[in-house]
């Protein structure tokens, strides 16, 4: 039997009706599509960054701006 009003954090939490929100909320769909399509896209993104050839060129940047400041 449910309470009149649910006065706890449990009782609270088993009467939210998350369903609801799951069911008719946009961006329950939209966070799922967007994390699937946005994966690909910073893998490749980290491939790109951990080049050696980009590693380098990182590595002579911050040796020239130790060098100016010393």
């Amino acid at each position: 039997m449910a309470m009149k009003y649910p006065y706890t954090f449990t009782a609270k939490l088993v009467q939210f009706p998350i369903q609801h929100y799951f069911k008719h909320q946009w961006i329950w769909r939209f966070y799922f599509i967007a994390f699937g399509l946005s994966v690909p896209l910073f893998y490749k993104l980290q491939k790109l960054a951990n080049m050696p050839a980009n590693q380098e060129k990182w590595a002579e940047s911050k040796r020239k701006q130790l060098a100016e400041h010393h």
